[in-house]
């Protein structure tokens, strides 16, 4: 049965979880931030539902360091690259963050490289990092190998989003959040915990075919015997050109400027053992303050969007959206309502509290039949 837990009580389970690793408090109350950010927005596939696989497998398995040391390479008085030594990836892109975002506030640009980083969750939450100070905040990250070249069928880029944040002058920010993929490997996870099929189109084999069968699939993305297809599709009638380039761009900008790793390096196996991911990020940061001033792009952001909204709809349609605005209302829903918890996920939840033994909590599943 499905159940919904507030997000108080996540938070804490989770800063729980990462301090039980050996995450320092401090950068433990960071991870957890960055996953139940996710969860309060409706991202399902990039909160708790990967604390198991994505974060705490690894640390056990020792491809991920859960005391971030992070390394200054090179800094000038706009840009720094930095190492992130294998570590936490949240820690490592919220620093990196912080010190483009205080360049851009003396200089009214600032960027952060950064290498040999691990997953760092939402980059939208980077994102918003600089929108709540008034900034445009843009960020990506390359990943293992997933996307297929557009007429392609092997798996040479990560899902590689390019997300972009602006703040405007209403109570939410526009946020585009997304991969350069048709979709993401946490997405698929998410129906495979439901147990349904994928739509066509979203992943193909190595004879172009394309696959639906979830479980499967996941497998098959991590022995590179299935891809997932770029935006817009296969080949180029639709547009899977554009989504393949926009896919490369991450890839040079999370690989070039730090001499980080790239593509098949990022596969986290060596000589058929693991190793750590070796991820690249980069974080750049504009003040409109050094442009016409805060509240005047706010205005005009927010006008833009308005005017988005009131365009005449599609028949049938019942309003138009603005990229942010469904997830700035899901977290006001699941705020109230709580974020929703599958049965495979209560029992991720109850295998990572029992062999760490925080004994002090008790879900609420486990005495309720849930909310279907």
């Amino acid at each position: 049965m499905n159940y919904r837990i507030q997000p108080d009580l996540l938070e804490k389970f989770m800063t729980d979880v990462f301090i039980g690793l050996g995450v320092p408090e401090e950068d433990a109350a960071t991870c957890a931030d960055v996953l139940i950010t996710a969860d309060r927005r409706g991202i399902d596939s990039h909160g708790i539902g990967r604390l198991k696989l994505i974060y705490y497998d690894r640390i056990k398995e020792g491809i991920v360091s859960p005391v971030t040391n992070i390394e200054i390479v090179k800094e000038t008085p706009t840009t720094v690259v930095i190492d992130g030594n294998n570590g936490m990836g949240h820690v490592i892109g919220k620093k990196a963050m912080e010190m483009a975002i205080a360049k851009a506030g003396q200089l009214g640009l600032g960027m952060a490289a950064v290498r040999n980083s691990s997953h760092y969750g939402i980059a939208g939450y980077y994102a918003l990092m600089a929108t709540d100070h008034d900034m445009v905040g843009i960020t990506g990250t390359n990943a293992r190998p997933s996307i297929a070249p557009t007429f392609g069928v092997e798996n040479m880029l990560g899902t590689n989003p390019l997300t972009i944040g602006a703040p405007t002058d209403e109570p939410f920010p526009f946020l585009i959040d997304c991969a350069t993929s048709v979709t993401q490997r946490g997405k698929i996870e998410v129906y495979d915990r439901m147990d349904t099929e994928i739509p066509s189109g979203w992943v193909i084999d190595h004879d172009g075919v394309a696959r639906t069968d979830t479980h499967q699939i996941l497998q098959a993305l991590v022995a590179g015997t299935d891809a997932l297809l770029p935006l817009g599709g296969v080949g180029e009638e639709g547009g899977g050109h554009k989504g393949y380039g926009y896919a490369t761009a991450v890839e040079i900008f999370s690989a070039a400027f730090q001499q980080g790793a790239f593509m098949k390096d990022l596969s986290g196996y060596k000589d058929g053992e693991k190793v750590p991911y070796k991820l690249g990020h980069f974080f750049i940061v504009i003040n409109p303050a050094f442009f016409v001033g805060v509240e005047s792009f706010k205005k005009t952001a927010g006008d833009i969007l308005r005017r988005l909204r009131s365009s005449e709809k599609a028949p049938g349609a019942e309003r138009i959206f603005t990229a942010g605005e469904k997830e700035y209302l899901t977290s006001l829903e699941r705020e109230e309502k709580g974020i929703p918890t599958p049965e495979p996920l209560q029992n991720e939840m109850i295998i990572m509290r029992d062999e760490l033994g925080l004994s002090q909590y008790r879900f609420p599943f486990e005495d309720d039949e849930g909310d279907g």
